[in-house]
């Protein structure tokens, strides 16, 4: 055991007299140290000047990549000046469908007067303004008519209206004077406060023939007459028993409360439901500004042509020619003629622009080009200086630039009873009363004998039911009209209650107005994604996807119709799906269910818009069109990355598929001077504008795509009807996908 302990004793001894003499020996005396730190200092030296020569190697070879994507650059950009007047002379020629659909809507226009003078059917000419004052002045003097023919008539009233209506959304506006839009404005106003009168004055006449048409239980009369445009629900206090406050009409929903003063008075309510909105201000009409530019554009476009029909080339003058083309200064101003350029189908779109971007525009310098650069074949329309939208400065008064009424509008009356009908031997006497349909004041003016009496009335408590042909996307507001303000408030309702799962809306007030349901214009704005893919020969679909719901709409030649929306069971919508109409008519209606996704001049002030200059945008839907046959277009996320003097879009050929597979789509950009494929696609990381591998640059988007495209799809293209192709550009203007998106 001792000598266990010993010897472990020594072995550690010894090792730690090891450790001692290897710390002796590993001691560096001053010199080894020096020459460990000069080794180290070569070694750095030596590194620094691989890492140099390395960064000069990576900057030589930058620099010569650089030098060689700069040539590849500057070839591919003089290969497309060669190339770019015959690009813009095919354009040109190909972009005349435009001018061919609009002399064919402008002879239709002509030919819809004549077509009304032959078909004598004894309605008038709501253009002619001698026929419509006629027109109105018959029907006014006509009295004592009964419900059922005014209904009758209001459908001759209301197309009137509509056709007018249309008239200032389809014309052009150089082609309409201050004196014509005000007349037809007029027209209008006419015939929306005659045909309100003259349902005033039918509920008179069945006022007074309410003790026929009394109820066998209560005794008083309870009525529903319907149409397809009007629905009113009459309710008349023969009996004045106060038991009967509560009235429901019908198998509806639709009714009232009214306090006890009302139920023990000779009263009438009336629930007058019109599908239209009279009551609401007219929408402004564009007008066109310097007229005189336009006039000399279009003489100048028609001097053009005259000199390429005339001209006789000569040999040897084709080069001295294309110079003297490129030079040739225009009659209007450069500047002019550049803001002109951008207004092209601008009204069809909303597209606007400043008056500073166009003084902008102006102070650029301008590339001189061919006059087929400068103008391009087309309606010639200008912007009007757009203002900004005025935000009103009430809180309560409704912003019809952001929010419009949705579903018609519901006029409420408590009216006074007139005297009934009396059979005396054989006669029927009626005591009749001037001045009309007489409104019941309720709650009572306030009179000095009972000063506090105007704090003991009750509100009237009202339940309508919303339309199942028109789509609330969230629960809408309320507003009442106010006469005196010419405007729509939310004030004033009391107890507002939604049941939206049943359409009802409850509310009290303590007088009664004409109210509405509001909603947001821009609810689908900005839009999700779209697409635009051709179906067949002459047919594309636009589909449109919010954050709400989605919706395609189909062209097919000159007509469109809402192919499909997803809105749920609860909804009818048979007056609107599957309906072919012009495309005037189809915003309009789709306006009107709640399916707006059509852009104002104003929604930029309402909207996160991903801003685009308009000119680009313009020559981008034009060709888009052209091109629609055999392409689709799709949404993509790099539009946004790209600036607003860019756009960007998926591209792919689409003829015997359903859709373009997710690997087939292109990605194109332009910007109204020049278009080039993208070497990104949609699901890379970063935006690159690094031109895909063995292309080449084109001064148009249709000519960048022709590069791709195969001998079908190009056949197919040039057999488009020019009327296709104008409703394609005019639907892709109204729903600017590019810049709501």
């Amino acid at each position: 055991m001792m000598l266990s302990v010993y010897t472990v004793f020594l072995c550690t001894e010894t090792i730690i007299k090891g450790k001692k003499e290897g710390e002796k020996k590993k001691k560096l005396t001053k010199s080894e140290r020096l020459k460990l730190q000069q080794e180290e200092e070569e070694r750095r030296l030596k590194e620094e000047e691989e890492a140099r020569l390395k960064a000069e190697r990576e900057a030589a070879e930058k620099l010569e990549r650089e030098q060689v994507e700069k040539r590849k650059w500057e070839e591919l950009v003089e290969k497309d000046q060669l190339r770019r007047t015959e690009e813009f002379e095919e354009l040109f020629l190909l972009e005349k469908c435009f001018i061919d659909a609009e002399k064919w809507k402008k002879e239709v226009r002509n030919l819809s007067k004549w077509f009304h003078y032959i078909k004598c059917d004894g309605s008038p000419d709501p253009s002619v303004a001698p026929e419509m004052n006629t027109f109105i002045s018959l029907w006014k003097e006509k009295e004592n008519e009964d419900i059922d023919a005014v209904i009758k008539q209001s459908k001759l009233v209301l197309e009137l209206i509509e056709k007018l209506e249309l008239v200032l959304l389809d014309t052009p506006p150089h082609e309409l004077t201050d004196n014509q839009v005000a007349q037809y404005q007029t027209s209008i106003m006419e015939l929306r406060e005659l045909l309100h009168f003259k349902f005033n004055e039918a509920t008179e006449t069945l006022l007074r023939q309410a003790s026929s048409f009394g109820d066998t239980d209560s005794g008083n009369m309870e009525m529903i007459i319907k149409d397809e445009n009007v629905t009113l629900y009459v309710w008349a206090n023969l009996k004045k028993n106060p038991k009967y406050k509560t009235i429901k009409f019908g198998d509806t929903d639709i009714g009232f409360t009214i306090p006890k003063l009302l139920a023990s008075s000779d009263t009438a309510v009336r629930i007058f439901h019109t599908n239209y909105d009279h009551i609401s201000p007219l929408s402004v009409v564009p007008r066109p500004v310097k007229t005189e530019i336009i006039d000399a554009i279009i003489e100048d476009f028609t001097n053009i042509e005259t000199t390429q029909e005339e001209a006789v080339p000569q040999e040897g003058s084709e080069e001295v020619a294309e110079e003297q083309e490129l030079e040739i200064v225009p009659t209007v101003p450069e500047g002019e003629v550049k803001m002109e350029e951008s207004t092209l189908f601008i009204r069809q779109s909303n597209l606007s622009v400043s008056k500073e971007e166009v003084e902008s525009k102006k102070e650029e310098p301008v590339v001189k080009r061919s006059k087929k650069e400068q103008i391009l074949p087309g309606p010639v329309e200008t912007i009007p200086e757009v203002p900004q939208a005025e935000v009103p400065t009430d809180e309560e008064v409704v912003d019809l630039k952001g929010f419009t009424p949705l579903g018609g509008i519901y006029h409420l009356n408590i009216l006074q009873l007139p005297p009934q009908a009396k059979q005396i031997k054989g006669w029927t006497i009626v005591e009749l009363i001037s001045g009309g349909l007489q409104k019941f004041v309720y709650p009572p003016e306030h009179t000095d004998d009972n000063p506090e009496s105007e704090n003991h009335h009750k509100p009237i408590e009202f339940v309508i039911t919303i339309n199942r042909n028109v789509v609330f996307f969230e629960k809408p507001m309320m507003a009442r009209w106010d006469t005196e303000g010419k405007a729509w408030r939310t004030d004033g309702f009391i107890s507002l209650y939604y049941d939206m799962a049943e359409r009802n809306i409850s509310f009290s007030l303590e007088t009664v107005y004409p109210v509405t349901l509001i909603q947001d214009n821009h609810i689908h704005m900005p839009y999700e994604s779209w697409e635009l893919r051709p179906v067949g020969d002459n047919e594309v679909i636009l589909n449109v996807t919010t954050t709400f719901t989605d919706i395609d709409i189909h062209v097919k030649d000159s007509q469109c119709m809402l192919a499909a929306v997803e809105v749920g069971e609860n909804y009818e919508l048979s007056h609107l799906l599957k309906k072919w109409m012009n495309i005037s008519s189809l915003i309009i209606a789709m306006k009107q269910t709640g399916l707006n996704i059509f852009p104002s001049e104003y929604s930029g002030a309402y909207v996160a818009v991903n801003d685009k200059d308009p000119l680009v945008e313009m020559k981008t839907y034009r060709q888009m069109a052209l091109l629609a046959s055999s392409f689709s277009f799709c949404w993509s996320k790099w539009n946004q990355a790209c600036g607003p003097q860019n756009v960007i879009l998926k591209v792919g050929e689409l003829l015997k598929k359903e859709y373009v597979e997710d690997d087939e789509w292109s990605i194109y950009m332009y910007n109204g001077e020049r278009a080039q494929k993208l070497k990104i696609n949609e699901s890379s990381n970063t935006f690159s504008g690094e031109l895909e591998e063995h292309t080449e640059l084109h001064s148009t988007l249709y000519h960048m795509i022709k590069d791709f495209a195969s001998k079908e799809a190009m056949e197919k293209i040039r057999n488009s009807n020019y009327l296709f192709v104008d409703a394609v550009c005019k639907l892709l203007l109204s729903v600017r996908v590019l810049t709501y998106s």
